[in-house]
């Protein structure tokens, strides 16, 4: 294993994301993700050596608005597990 220079090292590019079989869907779910989650984290609200309590009224709000998307898609979730039953219940119970 060569170290090279410990003292001043030299980076290089990260590893390579491995290839796939299926491009379709990688790419499919990559899509979905960037349009689910199009900002990045917002890292400054974040003070991992201080302490996490005090949270004022515009982090809580650019937060939520960080998580907008997932919280859209598990509301339409939760829709889905609420309203698909019910509706297959009537058209069950109800045969108009």
């Amino acid at each position: 294993m060569e170290l090279g220079n410990i003292s001043k090292p030299t980076y290089g590019p990260g590893p390579e994301a491995p290839g796939s079989s299926t491009p379709g869907i990688v790419t499919m779910a990559h899509g979905f993700l960037r349009l689910v989650q199009p900002n990045p984290l917002p890292i400054e609200l974040f003070n991992f050596g201080q302490s996490q309590s005090e949270f004022n009224q515009e982090d809580i709000h650019e937060l939520l608005l960080y998580e907008l998307g997932f919280l859209v898609c598990a509301a339409i979730g939760v829709l889905f597990i609420i309203l698909v039953p019910l509706v297959g219940c009537c058209f069950c119970c109800c045969r108009c």
